[in-house]
């Protein structure tokens, strides 16, 4: 049995409050696909956190919520720019080249974040039709590396995607952890920052396999019903993710699951000061610490501890921690990181 896993976020189990309005949602008979009272209660809510232009349409996955944002604004020739750790280029099977038939042009990045010059750099084939043709902008948010988009930075690649007819788009699976770092609202870094169409990840933040594809323009939302039916993510019994993403919208859910994880990461990251051969690969700016270490140190660390090296050349290993990490796990974690280094 291993103790509090850092592997990943999508280890924990869910949160109570959560738990309590899926049970909530169990009793007696509700409409299938959607047309429930959980679900309309979640498109209120959306829009009362996003806007009244907001649309938000619940899904099974990230993956799945990812594929059907981008669809919207996908033709049978365009591509898509996105750093190259971006999930849909990195772990996502292909799934953006297979199943959207588009291409990804990815972008080579030190932290990450892409640059409105990165944008720009890619434009040079628009209306040559040689070459896919540059139609969204994608990034995550926080990016895989753990770096957070300021709102200015949001606003600055919404801006120059839009300059040249592109569309901006956010992988938001971890976009509770980039606003509680920010400390600002959800709002803040998608529809004043001109996003486009973005997904709201709640199984990393305390739900069951409960995400959302949140639609800003309102020219798009029409196509989103038929786009999840036909992608595989229309939920039957759609009350139970609904009641969940009401659930994190409610008394900021989100924000102190998602500011918990984020404190705990960076008790994590001020614990390795001392450890003698540790190094932060990259800034600690959400739940994910990417330390670089001696592979000797990580591999005995791997005999108690649940995490993955991200990149085992250069020694690089990602532990994230969740709503549900306590001081206790770090400290615990953290002292027998001091004693596999004989600190």
């Amino acid at each position: 049995m291993y103790p509090k896993s850092f592997a990943s976020d999508n280890h924990a189990g869910v949160h109570p409050a959560i738990l309590e309005a899926m049970a909530a949602a169990n009793h007696g008979d509700s409409p299938a696909y959607g047309g429930d009272t959980w679900t309309s209660a979640f498109e209120e809510k959306t829009k009362e956190t996003f806007g009244p232009d907001a649309n938000g349409f619940p899904v099974l996955n990230g993956a799945g919520a990812n594929m059907v944002g981008l669809a919207l604004m996908l033709g049978r020739y365009s591509a898509v720019i996105c750093a190259d750790s971006a999930h849909i280029a990195t772990h996502e099977a292909g799934a953006a080249e297979r199943l959207l038939g588009v291409k990804l042009m990815t972008v080579p990045t030190e932290d990450g974040k892409l640059r409105p010059a990165d944008i720009k750099a890619r434009l040079g084939g628009l209306g040559n039709p040689h070459e896919s043709q540059p139609t969204v902008v994608s990034i995550s948010q926080t990016s895989e590396l753990g770096t957070t988009y300021s709102p200015a930075e949001i606003a600055a690649l919404a801006d120059a995607a839009h300059e040249s007819g592109l569309r901006l788009h956010v992988d938001g699976a971890r976009i509770a952890n980039a606003a509680a770092f920010l400390e600002c609202d959800l709002k803040a870094v998608t529809t004043d920052a001109g996003v486009d169409v973005f997904s709201f990840g709640g199984t990393k933040n305390g739900a069951l396999a409960a995400e959302a594809v949140v639609v800003l323009d309102p020219s798009l939302a029409h196509a989103v019903p038929f786009l999840r039916r036909q992608s595989l993510q229309l939920a039957s019994k759609m009350r139970f993710i609904s009641a969940q993403l009401s659930a994190l919208l409610t008394d900021d859910l989100w924000h102190r699951n998602a500011a918990h994880a984020n404190q705990m990461a960076a008790r994590l990251a001020d614990g390795l000061a001392d450890v003698p051969g540790v190094s932060l690969a990259y800034p600690v700016q959400s739940n994910a610490v990417f330390a670089t270490l001696p592979h000797a140190l990580a591999e005995a660390l791997q005999q108690r501890y649940l995490f993955h090296f991200w990149d085992e050349s250069a020694g690089t290993v990602r532990w994230m921690t969740a709503f549900d990490t306590t001081p206790e796990h770090v400290d615990d974690f953290l002292d027998d990181l001091h004693k596999a280094a004989g600190a």
